[in-house]
């Protein structure tokens, strides 16, 4: 091999390994940021039966608002699970479920109350905390107050680099004088409390959809979103009319952070 031919194989290597790593850097450098997720937190009301697929014909707000969703730009994972409290959410596993996966850029979604009636959640807003009886599991645990156990998953949902979001549960058709009776105040009350002491946003989804139902009327609300054996959890009419709602108080967030990311813009 001549010196020439040498000097022409070495320039071709380097062109070649130059055109190899500008391709790679370009790979490194424009791959797209991973989608944020919407996370959703809560218990039947959110997704209810196995799966979220609607027991008894019985349906979750959760198994629905991904619809409203362009999920090319945000992932929505429905991780609630019927039954659960703001306490046992996390006993039962189904936190960690969710908290390691948390990313930045990431929301949280946090909807207890229907629940949380119970000796493991101690009434208001407090910091104290005593070892109880499970009435249901008959096992010991450590209770707190409903305000203590929602400041927990807002505390490692930031720490995580997520954002949360307090939600108030939806309310029961219930009636009196004419209008939705607001069954679980207390826990709207404390919710506000707590996203006040936290620093974060809280959309008052029991106002929201009580407001709708006192519109429509008992009756109305009666044939068109529940069924008579059951005053809690919604036919898919009503879960789709709460997840509209959800959506409603996502847009009255500072900043109107999700518009990029649902359907309807308007």
């Amino acid at each position: 091999m001549n010196h020439s031919t040498g000097r022409s194989m070495k320039s071709a290597y380097k062109v070649a390994l130059i055109a190899a790593i500008a391709l790679l850097s370009s790979f490194v450098i424009f791959k797209p940021a991973p989608k944020p997720t919407l996370w959703l937190i809560g218990d039947s009301t959110v997704r209810n039966g196995t799966y979220g697929r609607g027991d008894g014909g019985l349906w979750g707000w959760g198994s629905f608002i991904q619809n409203l969703f362009d999920t090319t730009k945000i992932s929505v994972q429905n991780k609630a699970f019927g039954g659960t409290s703001s306490l046992s959410f996390v006993t039962g596993g189904f936190w960690a479920k969710v908290e390691p996966f948390i990313k930045p850029g990431d929301y949280v979604l946090i909807q207890f109350g229907h629940n949380d009636g119970n000796p493991t959640t101690l009434k208001g807003n407090g910091d104290d905390s005593v070892e109880v009886t499970n009435p249901r599991t008959q096992k010991t645990v450590m209770a707190h107050s409903f305000g203590w156990n929602i400041r927990r998953y807002i505390r490692e949902t930031k720490a995580k680099g997520g954002i949360p979001v307090v939600l108030t549960l939806v309310p029961r058709n219930m009636w009196k004088d004419g209008k939705v009776d607001r069954v679980g105040a207390e826990y709207v009350q404390i919710d506000k409390e707590v996203a006040a002491q936290m620093g974060v946003e809280v959309i008052d989804l029991n106002k929201i959809i009580a407001d709708k139902y006192d519109g429509f009327g008992a009756d109305t609300v009666m044939a068109r979103y529940f069924t008579p054996k059951d005053h809690t959890h919604t036919i898919e009419a009503g879960a789709k009319l709460n997840a509209a709602c959800v959506v409603e108080g996502l847009r009255t967030l500072k900043g109107d952070p999700f518009k990029k990311y649902l359907l309807n813009k308007q």
